[in-house]
């Protein structure tokens, strides 16, 4: 398969585990599923050398179908508050986390490679505090090649939401990131709210954003879904972000039904059971014998 493009969808799940589990579920066309706010909390028990009754496996939902990338947190205060399940069928890009460069519990930094050429994508949690923007600034770290860096970045500001009048200084901030790493602000196709209140007398905002490489051609078509919102106070977004060509082998090897070939292996191994000597089968050693002839 040739992958001209990655179709991107990023959700803040305000740490409940069945809005992960619906959009692992339904959301397999998608090939990286970015989330903000995940639950961080005890699985099941596992078997232990140290202790009969097991210990505890603490972690975030896990499916077969997805590579699950998150910080390992180094105590119970330093749970990430970011994650990223790639989808399996792009494990040839050896996706990797990233923390010799950036290394924090709300700032997700992930490489992989196309033709050989390293390529990266950022997925942040922004908290009332900003701590992820402040480490961001403070490393001034210089990234090449950065496709994509999305959020919750709770940040009001006029730049991006017409019903608010206002310029945070904080903005500033994200915007002189932004420009480091070479990004530009991805305008929706419909400019709507991506955060609802459920307080009276509290407006809905625009403070779920997504940023691309500068002079992209996808720099206005993200969507805004806002299907969740009656169960999650955060609206999806999803984007398309075009990748240099890559042949990605995405099936496994199989024969054409009703083929030439498909016929031919059949009547191989029909041919091969119709010749087994099965007169003499007195006990598990001869059993084993004949089925060791068909391996």
């Amino acid at each position: 398969m040739i992958y001209n493009n990655l179709k991107i969808f990023s959700q803040n799940v305000w740490k409940n585990s069945l809005i992960i589990n619906t959009i692992l579920e339904t959301q397999s066309h998608f090939d990286i599923i970015f989330i903000q706010e995940p639950p961080w909390s005890i699985l099941h028990m596992i078997s232990s050398s140290i202790s009969c009754k097991g210990e505890v496996l603490v972690g975030t939902p896990y499916y077969p179908n997805w590579l699950t990338f998150a910080r390992t947190p180094t105590n119970q205060s330093d749970s990430p508050r970011v994650l990223a399940y790639i989808n399996i069928r792009l494990s040839s890009f050896c996706f990797s986390l990233y923390k010799d460069l950036i290394n924090h519990k709300n700032i997700l930094f992930i490489s992989f490679f196309i033709n050989n050429i390293c390529s990266y994508i950022m997925n942040i949690y922004s908290d009332t505090s900003h701590l992820a923007l402040k480490y961001l600034k403070d490393t001034e770290a210089s990234i090449n090649n950065l496709l994509i860096m999305t959020s919750d970045f709770n940040i009001r500001n006029s730049l991006w939401d017409s019903s608010f009048s206002y310029h945070s200084s904080i903005s500033n901030d994200l915007i002189i990131i932004a420009d480091l790493f070479n990004l530009e602000l991805s305008i929706p196709i419909d400019s709507v709210s991506t955060r609802y209140s459920d307080i009276a007398g509290e407006a809905n905002s625009v403070i779920n954003l997504i940023f691309l490489r500068s002079r992209s051609i996808k720099l206005n078509n993200h969507l805004i879904h806002s299907d969740l919102h009656l169960t999650l106070d955060h609206a999806s977004l999803t984007v398309s972000i075009p990748i240099a060509e890559e042949n990605v082998n995405s099936s496994k090897l199989s024969i054409s039904k009703n083929s030439k070939e498909k016929i031919a292996s059949v009547n191989e191994v029909t041919t091969i059971i119709k010749n087994l000597n099965t007169c003499n089968l007195m006990d598990c050693d001869k059993l084993e014998d004949i089925v060791n002839l068909l391996a």
